[in-house]
């Protein structure tokens, strides 16, 4: 009896080593799905830079992967989020492959929401979208993006160029949005706002 006890208390401790020894995940991510998010079905397809343009206040043009050069000079560029500024994802697919999406909220350090369109392609506005700072210096240089269809966490991660704030470039500090914890807006309130959006021609995300 004492025999087999020790026999299970040092597989136990074997058991115990090994698992020290395995390389745990750089990232925890929840498992459980996020409340309050959404995604809409506008009747035309969007992309991503009309969409940032007629729901911020970033009045620039073009190409999302030109954003961050027009912004130098005209708006503030930081590497830290705000409600109100526009993250510009770049780079993941090639130079002129980039991604812009809104602010919507910052509710942690490493976590904010967005709102953007045409993420997975698909020419869907994805509101209230969580998006997390997985960069090893907690920088905001990298993220992973939460998939409102899944409910899970996408499995890449991608490398962000900086956030632009709708304040002059020598703003000591980004103005905050007047009301960033404003609940997402109802999926028929979307459909009214693009519809009624003149300025929402393709280009490309």
């Amino acid at each position: 009896m004492v025999g087999s006890f020790i026999r299970l208390a040092a597989a136990a401790a074997f058991s115990a080593l090994l698992a020290g020894c395995a390389g745990a995940p750089e990232t925890a991510y929840p498992s459980t799905a996020y409340e309050g998010g959404a995604v809409v079905n506008p009747d035309s397809p969007l992309q991503c830079v009309p969409y940032v343009r007629a729901h911020s206040e970033i009045a620039l043009r073009g190409d999302a992967y030109t954003w961050w050069d027009q912004a130098a000079g005209r708006y503030a560029r930081t590497n830290s989020p705000a409600p109100g500024s526009v993250m510009v994802l770049h780079d993941y697919a090639g130079s002129e492959r980039a991604h812009l999406a809104v602010v919507r909220a910052v509710s942690g350090p490493r976590d904010i929401r967005v709102d953007h369109a045409n993420w997975l392609n698909d020419g869907a506005v994805y509101v209230d979208d969580p998006v997390r700072d997985v960069s090893l210096d907690n920088d905001w240089s990298e993220v992973r993006v939460y998939n409102l269809r899944t409910g899970a966490w996408g499995t890449k991660d991608y490398p962000v160029q900086g956030f632009i704030a709708p304040d002059s470039p020598d703003a000591g500090t980004m103005r905050m949005a007047q009301n960033p914890q404003a609940p997402a807006p109802h999926a028929d309130q979307i459909g009214a706002l693009i519809a009624d959006d003149p300025d929402l021609e393709d280009e490309d995300n």
